[in-house]
């Protein structure tokens, strides 16, 4: 095990930019109401993705009462995927102490940078939504844990089991001796998108939305993301509720690619009509909308594959290049057999980032379930130099 990451406490202290802690109440995790009469010291705050990450985080998919007959499949594409990833970081992958040996042995070939097996309980292969959302300072990290409920599903076709999944967060960091910040809102990573300068993404379909937080409003909402996460604004685009299990995730739409450039994801033909409404309408937002710091947002389409000719993947199928993951020199993304869409998402992807290299990798059995590579993964990020 690595040695754990020394504790701060004296340092968590979040966005100067949002309304008072205090502001929150009882709603606000102990560590940081104890924040408040801390000494002034530097804001701890959701970074960009495209920071220098320690490690990827990841989960072995546990269900089979999930996944049926995919199962074998989709912890291929598990498997696969990390050892790509391991081409750029070390990984670290849950698995149930059950299952931790098929794990091991399928994610353990030719790795290049190491690929750990944790034996911690899960579910499920969402780390992004499940896993603790990280945020840093100079010299300090923590995990926040957004309180995931199974995406509110419960009672709903969507509904799947997730109470391992929804410990996982606090082991994980436990496990890392990373300290842990229990969100006062109930959310997932994957509806969190931020340029790592104040700017937060996310949809309102997936946040503002009783099966998360019943008797919370966009304010209320608002408010406890900026504390928490250190966010000065957030853009919010309206999204899509009870039409997938995640009610609209902001990373299967819209993503920073640097501090004031978005990619839109643009829905390929064959796409439901309920989508590309969803897509007009966040354009709409997006074109308008400024950043924490003023700057005009700069919006580029993401054209998506031709679902006609996907058909036997299923409605659920996710097929959004945007849920892509950056990692340290690469872009992870999917491919999807639609060979002209792939090369267009390729070429916009390298123009968007030119320092790093592209990777484009089949992920069919995850993108069965409705989720794709970023919904699979979840970055811990160097903690930033003190100097």
């Amino acid at each position: 095990m690595n040695t754990p990451t020394p504790t701060r406490r004296s340092l968590l202290r979040f966005g100067a930019a949002a309304l008072p802690l205090a502001a929150l109440g009882t709603a606000l995790p102990a560590s940081a109401r104890a924040a408040t009469a801390a000494p002034a010291g530097p804001v701890l705050r959701m970074p960009a993705e495209t920071d220098r990450h320690t490690r990827t985080f990841m989960a072995w998919p546990a269900l089979f009462s999930v996944w049926q007959n995919q199962l074998s499949a989709v912890r291929r594409n598990i498997a696969d995927l990390a050892h790509e990833i391991s081409r750029f970081e070390p990984v670290a992958v849950l698995a149930r102490p059950g299952q931790a040996a098929e794990a091991r042995y399928q994610c353990g070939y030719g790795a290049y940078h190491p690929i750990e097996i944790l034996e911690i309980a899960n579910d499920d292969l969402w780390i992004r939504d499940f896993g603790p959302t990280f945020v840093v300072a100079p010299g300090a990290i923590a995990g926040v844990d957004t309180n995931f409920n199974g995406w509110g599903k419960a009672g709903t076709a969507y509904y799947q089991p997730f109470a391992q999944d929804a410990a996982a967060a606090a082991t994980l960091l436990a496990e890392y001796g990373i300290d842990r910040i229990r969100a006062p809102f109930v959310g997932e990573g994957g509806s969190l998108e931020t340029d790592g300068e104040g700017t937060l993404l996310a949809t309102v379909s997936s946040l503002v939305n009783p099966n998360r937080n019943p008797g919370m409003d966009r304010a209320q909402v608002e408010r406890a993301l900026k504390s928490t996460l250190g966010i000065d604004k957030v853009v919010w685009v309206p999204g899509l509720a009870g039409q997938d299990i995640t009610d609209c995730h902001i990373d299967c739409l819209a993503r920073f690619t640097a501090p004031g450039q978005v990619l839109l994801d643009q829905p390929g033909p064959g796409t439901d009509p309920r989508w590309v409404a969803v897509y007009e309408e966040a354009k709409r937002v997006l074109r308008s909308a400024t950043d924490a710091r003023g700057r005009r947002l700069q919006v580029t389409e993401l054209p998506g594959p031709d679902r006609t000719l996907i058909r036997g993947r299923g409605k659920d199928f996710l097929s959004s290049y945007t849920n892509y993951y950056t990692v340290n020199g690469a872009v992870i993304a999917p491919q999807f057999g639609d060979g002209y869409a792939d090369g267009v998402a390729y070429a916009i992807l390298q123009a968007r980032y030119p320092d790093r290299r592209i990777v484009q990798v089949d992920i069919d059995a995850i993108a069965s379930g409705g989720g794709g590579i970023h919904c699979s993964t979840q970055s811990q990020p160097a903690v930033p130099d003190t100097r």
